[in-house]
Order: structure tokens, then sequence, then C-alpha cells
């Protein structure tokens, strides 16, 4: 399993200008070291979930279960068809799905969502004539996730690429002193926290689908725990 890399460790990135607005029903985190410890912890937990899991959205749905996001915590997929709604795949994306060249790749592009909490926003490319028909049907017709669309294929991940897009704590903390004390302005949150690119095999090792997967902050919208 590949260890999650880190990039954009810059310590503007913990007091980014440019951060979103936070929701009004979202509850707020104080900022000061333990939340940011806590932070980092609570989202290298759900990484090392994802990783290991054989479906991301039934993993994104227990996290939403145990961490009470909605009720009831279902996944939904919402199809995003901004920019024509199509992204062809690359020739290495090709390569690592092993289709030949003029053999139909589709795409979609999505976000998952449980109840009105954005989860994560994914790409997903995958080869229709490896699917069945009802698979089709759901992923074409339906709000089914692709991870529940395709479930009878008994998939299991690869991961190739895993990258944290946000740290809470400045690179070099553990060598410099840390304030303790709390911050007048709660701690800012970015949209994007980590990100993983993977391709999905069915039962029999064949490779049906690559998906780039950028995991959202609302990952977060519970209160903080107790201090």
């Amino acid at each position: 399993m590949q260890i999650i890399s880190i990039r954009h460790l810059a310590i503007a990135a913990l007091f980014s200008i440019g951060s979103p607005v936070q929701a009004a029903d979202e509850p707020v985190w104080p900022d000061n070291f333990l939340t940011r410890v806590e932070t980092l912890a609570l989202m290298q937990s759900l990484n090392a979930e994802l990783l290991a899991s054989r479906s991301a959205t039934l993993t994104l749905e227990k996290w939403c279960r145990d961490h009470h996001l909605a009720d009831p915590a279902k996944i939904v997929a919402i199809l995003k068809r901004e920019g024509g709604g199509d992204k062809p795949p690359s020739a290495e994306q090709r390569k690592r799905l092993q289709v030949e060249p003029g053999e139909p790749v589709k795409y979609r592009r999505v976000q998952l969502l449980c109840g009105e909490r954005l989860l994560s926003e994914a790409d997903n490319w995958y080869v229709p004539g490896r699917l069945t028909a009802e698979m089709n049907r759901l992923l074409e017709t339906t709000n089914t996730p692709f991870g529940k669309a395709v479930l009878a294929l008994e998939p299991t991940r690869q991961t190739f690429a895993a990258s944290l897009l946000w740290s809470p704590l400045p690179g070099g903390w553990e060598s410099a002193a840390v304030s303790q004390a709390p911050q007048a302005a709660p701690l800012t949150i970015p949209d994007a926290l980590f990100e993983h690119r993977a391709v999905l095999y069915t039962r029999d090792k064949v490779p049906f689908s690559e998906v780039d997967e950028v995991y959202q902050r609302q990952i977060l919208a519970f209160p903080p725990p107790p201090q």
C-alpha cells in the first residue's frame, strides 16, 4: 500500500486569505494546536480506511453514520456536467485499464453527498463493456454511486497515487516552538483535504475503472472532540 505523500505544507496554506467561508450549519472548530492535531488524525484515519477498503462509497457511508453527518447515512451521487460532461481518457489511463484503442471508455464526474454534506468529488473513467447491462443502466439513469452499482463485481482497488492537499500543521512543527494558546478566529479548513487515484478491478483481476477522488472538508462537519 502506498504511503500518503504530503504537498502544499507551507504555513500560508494554514492561514490562507482565500480559504472558503464556513457554512452556517457547520460546527466551529477552535483554532489551537490540539484541534489541529485532532483534525490531522481524523483525516489520516479516514485516509487509511479508504486505502484499505474495497469500496470508497461504503467507507464514506460508514464514516457518515459513525460521525452523525446525516440521518439516514446514505451516499448519493450527483452527476456534474460542466465543461460538456466528457473527458476522454489519456493514453496512460487506457493502458492502465488495458483497453484497445477503439474500445469505449465512459466518463462521469460526480459529487458524493451524505444528506447535504459534500464528502468527495470524483472523476471516473469506466469500461461499459466490462459491466452488466443493469450496472450501466444504474450509472446512466440513477443517482446510485459507482461503488454500489458495481458491487456484484466484488471489486478491489489499487491506489497508485495519494496526496494530502492540506495539513493542519506546518512543516517542521515537531522541532519548533508551537503556541498552545487559542487563536481568536475559528480554524479555517479548505475545501479539498486529500486526493486518491486508483484503478478498480473485478474479482477476476480485470481493470474496469479509474477514479480520481478529492475528499472534501465536510467529512469534518461534526462537533470537535471536547477539550
